[in-house]
């Protein structure tokens, strides 16, 4: 399935893109490994993410599509409102070709 899909590295996060023959609501994956910190913080990351979806989401909608968001070591620090413009950009590229 991977091969199928659009993936797109950017400063705060990776986003994984793939179309569905549905036209069902997107489901998002987060994905958050060991490298990025403990428990505690692997989850904080995992949170973070879950609300930078979930804002750009309620302005545009997407439908027919699995996302996957890949926490990295910078998703941490990184300024909420740069994951946010980091999360569009990658939107923005994985659906270029599309």
């Amino acid at each position: 399935m991977a091969a199928k899909g659009r993936k797109a590295p950017v400063s705060g996060l990776v986003l994984q893109l793939y179309r569905r023959p549905d036209s069902d609501p997107a489901r998002v994956g987060f994905t958050v490994t060991k490298k990025v910190g403990n428990a505690v913080v692997r989850n904080r990351v995992r949170r973070r993410l879950r609300e930078v979806v979930r804002r750009v989401e309620a302005d545009t909608p997407l439908s027919g599509f699995d996302l996957v968001l890949i926490g990295r070591g910078a998703t941490r620090d990184r300024a909420f409102d740069a994951l946010v413009a980091d999360f569009r950009k990658a939107l923005k590229l994985c659906m270029r070709d599309l």
